[in-house]
């Protein structure tokens, strides 16, 4: 075929990749639960560069990649490994997130004052807009050129990060502070 070999596409290859890095894990929930700790610390201390740390450790690029290619391929099993990944995971970061916060609120290292804090650099975890949509749609895009492409997934799985690791980390902090309105921005970004 013309074009040049790092654009042929594989799909039994991709299938194959996908479905192998999408198992639920002790290691996958862990460092999901890192992530989401340190989003959560990002968010208390208002820390970008805290955000993107979260970002990098956060394992969840490779379940959701899974799914998309479940779904277009129709192969239900792998659907539904990559969907308990996901939810399994953040259930759990979520869960262990929010106790590690009831404990900071408890030992009076912040309290529901926090949540209507000015945060400029990690505000926008809590405020969906169009802009979180374009967000997504290009880290999309970028997800599957790098599935279908010789490109590594690595810093795209980051990118893929910015609109679900951060919000689990909001979303664990306000259930353990009471932020209802934010609780729900949060899932709305996570979503």
């Amino acid at each position: 075929a013309p074009g040049d070999g790092a654009d042929a596409v594989v799909w039994e290859q991709v299938v194959r990749t996908t479905d192998a890095d999408s198992s639920l894990s002790v290691a996958y929930v862990a460092f999901l639960t890192i992530a989401t700790l340190l989003a959560a610390v990002a968010i208390v201390n208002d820390s970008a560069i805290l955000v993107i740390g979260a970002m990098v450790l956060g394992p969840e690029f490779a379940p959701i990649a899974a799914l998309a290619v479940a779904v277009v391929h129709g192969r239900r099993s792998i659907a539904r490994r990559a969907v308990i990944a996901l939810a399994v995971g953040f259930a759990v970061a979520i869960a262990v997130t929010t106790a590690v916060a009831v404990l900071g609120r408890a030992l009076g290292w912040y309290g529901p004052e926090l949540l209507d804090a000015a945060r400029p650099a990690t505000g926008f975890i809590t405020q969906p807009d169009r802009w979180s949509l374009v967000v997504a749609v290009l880290a999309g895009i970028a997800g599957v050129l790098s599935l279908t492409s010789a490109k590594s997934g690595a810093l795209v799985g980051v990118f893929i990060s910015v609109t679900t690791v951060p919000a689990a980390g909001d979303i664990a902090l306000s259930l353990a502070l009471g932020g209802g309105r934010e609780l729900g921005e949060a899932a709305a970004q996570l979503g």
